[in-house]
């Protein structure tokens, strides 16, 4: 019974983290709507925050998810994606996380 509970319990709270995620989206697209920058950041940073945590729940652990984050920064550069024609936004970001 109580292995019954603890599923139902995990269930729940990635559907519930799910739930956070489209509503961190839409919250961010009415800031982006209204042009507030403090309300833009808030949704962004909530945004990552709830998808870290959403990872962890799926088993997912942190470190895992930062590696396969600059594994894709890296095959983004590699292939010529245009935010790194354009303006470097992916060697940006890998600079940043690696100095992290």
């Amino acid at each position: 019974m109580q292995k019954e509970m603890d599923v139902a319990k995990r269930a729940k709270v990635i559907e519930w983290l799910k739930t956070e995620v489209v509503d961190q989206v839409s919250r961010l697209f009415k800031a982006l709507w209204e042009g507030s920058t403090t309300r833009v950041t808030d949704s962004l940073s909530s945004l990552i925050v709830s998808g870290y945590i959403l990872g962890r729940r799926l088993g997912i652990s942190y470190s895992d998810l930062d590696e396969n984050i600059m594994e894709k920064l890296k095959k983004h550069k590699q292939e010529g994606h245009q935010l790194e024609d354009w303006y470097h936004d992916i060697s940006a970001l890998e600079d940043h996380i690696r100095k992290r």
